[in-house]
């Protein structure tokens, strides 16, 4: 059965990084634009996994995964934070919101898959 995963990036060119990398890989990829088309995608889709930058316009990374994890959809499913930022703080709030991990932009493909074939199983 093929995974689905949900890649939220306000960014068109780091979202088809994400999407080509994952998709040549076997995986199904949904695409949102922000927060608030993440969590609207997330909750009308069964997905996966989820790979999230933080800062966005609307609603950032951090506010995506607490109003997630606040929906029946979005109790298990394994979040991963794709951020420029990397300051301990914001991975402590990322943690205690929900997310599984981090991972700091610029990222290599290699990198990505391992990090999505683990937080899957």
């Amino acid at each position: 059965m093929t995974k689905t995963v949900l890649t939220v990036d306000d960014s068109p060119s780091v979202r088809r990084m994400i999407a080509m990398t994952l998709e040549e890989a076997g995986y199904r990829v949904i695409e949102a634009v922000d927060g608030n088309d993440g969590l609207a995608k997330a909750t009308s889709n069964a997905v996966d996994a989820i790979i999230t930058d933080q800062n966005m316009p609307g609603l950032d990374g951090l506010g995506f995964i607490r109003a997630l994890r606040q929906t029946p959809t979005g109790k298990g499913v394994p979040i991963v934070v794709l951020s420029t930022d990397s300051q301990d703080d914001l991975k402590a709030q990322a943690r205690e919101a929900g997310a599984l991990g981090w991972m700091v932009k610029p990222f290599t493909q290699d990198k990505l898959l391992a990090v999505i074939r683990k937080v899957l199983g």
